[in-house]
């Protein structure tokens, strides 16, 4: 069985751990002490170089962190090896990984569009957004997220991030506004309303460090948002301009 290394043991390198021990000899590092953790997911602790040294690598660490992670593990990875990560963007990593890691190396980018909250009843249906970076091993990681049931699409890093500075950037603007204003659960609400509520719900236990990440270091988010509070702000400044005129008349 092949040794899949899972660096980052956070909640998604957990959700990872679980659905893939079946499929690997599975061993996971973490930059805290997560024995614990490890144990109770059924999987094995070792040092960042052993780690480092698998069949596949998976970077599970904050987007922050990637490139940091990247000098540390670049020495120890073997040639053949593949290498992928788990993160929000992906033109940076993209380029981090080729540029960090010996050519000997294959690397795939990878995107999945779920954490904890959205897969607690399971993989199936979930999307995973898969780009080519250095190899072709992209088709073989798509052919196993199919395997477990995800939704794979195939693309470019530039246009994942394109459409994420909508899908992502955008939604996480208005549900983190949202969960920091802390929308009531109203009994008197429309569906529209319950589905702030759900998002409200989704995202809630997000970390700040991601959605940093999701608005700074995607390189199309900054102009979708802005567009957005523009017309927010546009929006307000019309509606009162129309009541003081109704209060005029």
């Amino acid at each position: 069985m092949k040794r899949f290394g899972i660096i980052g043991f956070g909640r998604f390198g957990q959700l990872a751990a679980t659905h893939l021990r079946d499929h690997f000899t599975v061993v996971v590092h973490d930059s805290r002490d997560v024995a614990e953790d490890a144990t109770r997911v059924g999987v094995a602790t070792a040092t960042l170089e052993d780690v480092a040294a698998s069949d596949v690598v998976m970077l599970a660490v904050p987007v922050q962190a990637i490139e940091g992670t990247l000098a540390a593990v670049a020495p120890h990875v073997r040639p053949g090896a593949l290498v992928v990560d788990v993160a929000s963007v992906k033109m940076l990593p993209a380029r981090w990984m080729a540029e960090a890691l010996p050519d000997s190396v294959d690397i795939v980018a990878t995107h999945p569009l779920f954490g904890p909250q959205s897969a607690r009843r399971g993989l199936a249906g979930q999307p995973l957004v898969v780009c080519p970076v250095r190899g072709e091993r992209h088709h073989r990681v798509a052919e196993f997220g199919r395997k477990l049931g995800l939704k794979v699409s195939i693309t470019s890093a530039e246009e994942h991030d394109r459409e994420m500075a909508y899908v992502q950037a955008l939604t996480h603007l208005i549900g983190r506004t949202l969960v920091n204003v802390r929308i009531p659960d109203e009994e008197l609400k429309t569906d529209s309303y319950q589905h702030l509520l759900e998002l409200c719900a989704l995202i809630g236990d997000d970390s700040e460090e991601l959605f940093f990440a999701i608005q700074n270091l995607n390189p199309f988010a900054g102009e979708i948002t802005q567009q957005f509070i523009g017309e927010a702000n546009g929006l307000l400044a019309r509606a009162l301009n129309a009541g003081n005129r109704s209060a005029a008349d």
